[in-house]
């Protein structure tokens, strides 16, 4: 993977001009970005986030991954200074944070609704950190412009928020927390407001800003796709806790426990000579004959089938009952898979190699209510 320049020193009408160190995934010193250790932080007799400890690396795009109620926005706002914790330190480029309020420490947020002043036009609206800083006028101006061109917004500094579309509003929204320079950049659920294609669009294009600052973003997502598209890393959170900390491929290919593998991607938990692994969709065939040589094999019946576009995804039956997902790639105009109607006697098959296994559930995965 490129490697991610880091820390702004100075901007120029081109852009900004980086420092020389450079981020690639598994490198640095994590003293220099982000450490959190044994954060919890309760409301009332909830807890919220439950002895996390965790290292964001500087330059970093980290994504903090779980469904509602998961912790991960909370944990943002601990890092922001937004909340203090219970218990717990956080570290911000060495620096102990913990009880420092936002506007003490070197970080910016960028949220969902995007809180733009609606009666400011765009560039008074980036413009308004650096105002505030009392940056002299000539280098406001400078430093402006740069960032709305960065993020392909320098055509629309005179217009107010109401004239732009939700995707030009995200931009500049993200070009106001950018120009002030903040080693760590907050991003809470930013795109959830967005139509697909539009969301799809913009996924890329944060990828490319932070790799043009290289500045440290931690983005939180219930969205996998967002997660697994733009990370050099991701956690995946579960009721308070980080179940899994790894690159988008480690985390997808070899989930830690069975709620990683459910809520990354789809997935099938079989039991091997092993013990239980998992194995994802896209590794099984359906032939309407015997398995392939090499690989494991059992009989089942087709019982639904959606097509989705780019894949077909079968579910089917297996002998006692139990079902399993399978997906085929529509390669055909149609889509069609002529063999694999609705209802048909079939053979799954993998290879073996392709079934993960699973750690043993911890005491609280066996607890009722979890």
């Amino acid at each position: 993977m490129t490697a991610v320049p880091v820390a702004t020193a100075s901007w120029d009408v081109d852009g900004p001009v980086v420092a020389e160190h450079a981020y690639a995934p598994g490198d640095g010193d994590a003293t220099e970005g982000i450490s959190l250790r044994a954060i919890t932080k309760r409301f009332g007799a909830s807890v919220a986030v439950d002895g996390v400890d965790l290292d964001v690396h500087r330059g970093e795009f980290f994504t903090m991954l779980g469904p509602s109620g998961s912790g991960k926005t909370t944990l943002l706002r601990l890092i922001a200074g937004f909340e203090i914790p219970d218990a717990g330190t956080i570290h911000l480029q060495g620096k102990d944070v913990t009880g420092l309020p936002p506007y003490q420490r070197d970080v910016n947020t960028v949220f969902q609704d995007y809180a733009l002043f609606p009666h400011y036009s765009v560039e008074d609206n980036v413009a308004y950190g650096l105002r505030v800083r009392q940056v002299a006028r000539h280098e406001r101006s400078e430093r402006v412009k740069a960032v709305l061109a960065m993020v392909h917004m320098d055509e629309f500094a005179q217009r107010k928020p109401a004239q732009l579309s939700g995707g030009q509003r995200q931009r500049v929204a993200l070009a106001r927390a950018i120009v002030n320079e903040p080693d760590v950049l907050l991003l809470d659920e930013p795109l959830g407001a967005l139509d697909l294609k539009l969301r799809q669009e913009m996924q890329v294009e944060l990828k490319r800003i932070q790799r043009q600052v290289g500045i440290t973003f931690i983005y939180v997502t219930h969205d996998q796709e967002e997660a697994l598209t733009m990370s050099d890393r991701l956690a995946v959170f579960r009721d308070g806790r980080i179940e899994q900390v790894g690159p988008p491929a480690d985390v997808y290919e070899q989930p830690a426990t069975e709620f990683v593998a459910s809520f990354v991607g789809t997935s099938n938990v079989i039991e091997t000579p092993s013990g239980r692994a998992v194995l994802r969709p896209e590794k099984i065939e359906l032939t309407v004959g015997p398995a392939p040589a090499g690989r494991v094999g059992a009989r089942a019946r087709i019982i639904d089938i959606a097509y989705l576009g780019m894949i077909t995804r079968f579910t089917v039956e297996l002998d006692g009952g139990r079902t399993m997902s399978a997906v085929r790639q529509n390669r055909s105009v149609s889509g069609s898979h002529e063999s694999l109607a609705l209802g048909a006697e079939v053979t799954i098959s993998w290879d073996l190699a392709d079934a993960f296994p699973l750690a043993a559930p911890s005491a609280s995965e066996i607890q009722p209510g979890h």
